[in-house]
């Protein structure tokens, strides 16, 4: 079951049912879908993911999938999960455009790449980034990923894959899990 993790100033809990139409707001908006999966989906193909968060990812305890609040507020959505695209486990995060530019995207990632080694017990931790995307390029750099190797979409695209290992950066643990 994914637990609840606290870091300094967020709240990385199991979402809620109550949760459908922020989580729909926060897919719907171009800024974050742009960098998420294949990019906007339609409000019906969230709905129908938010869905799936609890009729399969949680029901069959498949990965760590968590609405990301602040005071209270849901701001994001961040999960640690296998893919075969890496071979291993890959964190994804998203933050509403409200809380970019406050530090918030690095203390999120940062606390999913320590829960991955901390409470997973990983040697490593992806990710794979829109190769235009440059904030979070900077982000993940910022806390110890290193550049792999690119992917060439079938779209023409690049797609970044990243690895982070234990001990890449000084900053210690700044995740509390519940």
């Amino acid at each position: 079951m994914t637990p609840t993790l606290r870091t300094e100033r967020l709240l990385l809990a199991p979402y809620t049912p109550e949760d459908e139409e922020d989580f729909v707001a926060l897919f719907q908006d171009v800024r974050v879908s742009q960098w998420i999966g294949d990019g906007a989906a339609s409000e019906e193909e969230d709905r129908a993911l938010f869905g799936r968060i609890f009729t399969k990812v949680y029901a069959q305890n498949l990965f760590d999938v968590w609405a990301v609040r602040r005071d209270g507020l849901l701001i994001g959505h961040a999960e640690i999960k296998p893919t075969d695209v890496v071979g291993g486990h890959e964190i994804v995060y998203a933050l509403a455009p409200a809380a970019w530019g406050s530090g918030l995207g690095t203390e999120l990632a940062q606390a999913v790449v320590d829960y991955g080694f901390d409470a997973l017990g990983l040697t490593e931790v992806h990710a794979t980034v829109a190769a235009p995307n440059s904030a979070s390029l900077t982000l993940l750099d910022r806390i110890g990923f290193e550049h792999i190797r690119d992917i060439s979409e079938d779209d023409g695209s690049t797609t970044r894959v990243l690895t982070r290992r234990p001990g890449a950066t000084d900053r210690s643990s700044l995740v509390r899990q519940e």
